[in-house]
């Protein structure tokens, strides 16, 4: 039997709220932090276009098991829409296949803003994603194919106007998961008989994640450590012993703690004993006054420290994903 090669990299678990520059993907980020971090493992949750900017909550370590709780939180986007064209990729990265002299009023706008919140059916842009037959939407876009993407619900909890002029006008968007700014571009200009593409957009919020906990790449590389030094014979193998704890702490001070993602679940305080049972395994019962007595997911600590994610039946905790200590 081969044997597995030893992990490559730190332990290290936590969020970095990453404020996502213009240009760079989300796969560059997530590689970007991972190497600065010299982290094993490292995921993100939600895509970012290269074109957009903003939030990008990448998770290391044991906070990879958490993705699926941010992936389902509410975000925040601030989107300018420039009317007259619409582009293939209802972004500035397309070129332009409809055009029109129009330009919508003030009072236009507003009048259809309504139609886009609640929950509404929404079709994704061409260049998406979505799966189409197997194939990803954006693979047969780029073969000048033109499929036909099946309408979805999504949720819009709320859109704001934020400033107009002619020619472009910047929204506010609260809205759920699956949810294409794009496309609000793109159905809102055709809905205005104008035509309309998104020319800049900025994630701001990622549910439970908010501004205040934005690391930009700047401030990630300042905190970075040195490269360590070579040995004294110059050879980059030789023996050096570092603290690597010391070594990172400038950076591991700009996570996030894994346990914020999991905040909207049911919170049961552990004791170290329990604690010890349930990360071996064993289900505990919960003691307390106002201990819930059922959930389907519930998240368990000890001193403010993530110990697992589980369900709760009559009153005992059964853990379902254990957490590292």
């Amino acid at each position: 039997m081969a044997r597995r090669g030893k992990k490559k990299g730190r332990p290290v678990s936590g969020w970095l709220v990453f404020d996502k520059p213009v240009g760079m993907g989300s796969t560059e980020a997530v590689s970007k932090v991972k190497w600065l971090f010299n982290a094993e493992k490292a995921g993100h949750a939600g895509t970012l276009d290269p074109l957009a900017s903003g939030m990008l909550p990448i998770a290391l370590g044991e906070a990879t098991k958490t993705v699926p709780y941010v992936m389902d939180g509410a975000k925040v986007y601030r989107f300018t829409v420039a009317w007259g064209e619409e582009r293939s990729t209802d972004d500035l990265e397309g070129p332009v296949t409809k055009s029109s002299e129009k330009r919508p009023s003030e009072e236009e706008i507003r009048a259809i803003m309504p139609k886009y919140t609640g929950v509404i059916m929404q079709t994704p842009p061409q260049f998406s994603a979505i799966k189409i037959a197997g194939e990803r939407a954006y693979d047969l876009a780029r073969e000048g194919e033109t499929v036909d993407i099946p309408a979805r619900e999504i949720e819009i909890g709320r859109l704001d106007m934020v400033e107009n002029s002619t020619d472009r006008t910047v929204f506010e968007i609260e809205c759920g998961k699956g949810t294409y700014v794009r496309s609000l571009a793109r159905d809102m200009g055709r809905d205005l008989g104008c035509y309309g593409h998104i020319a800049e957009l900025r994630r701001v919020e990622v549910e439970p994640f908010t501004a205040e906990d934005f690391v930009t790449l700047g401030e990630l590389e300042a905190a970075a450590p040195a490269p360590i030094a070579k040995g004294e014979d110059g050879d980059s193998e030789a023996p050096v012993l570092v603290d690597m704890k010391a070594r990172y702490a400038g950076l591991d001070a700009l996570l996030v703690d894994t346990g914020a993602a999991l905040e909207c679940l049911p919170q049961v305080a552990l004791t170290d004993d329990a604690a010890s049972r349930i990360r071996l395994g064993n289900p505990v019962i919960i003691r307390g006054r106002d201990a819930p007595v059922e959930a389907d997911e519930a998240c368990a600590t000890v001193r403010g420290k993530l110990v697992a994610i589980g369900a709760i039946e009559a009153g005992m905790f059964k853990p379902k994903r254990v957490f590292a200590a």
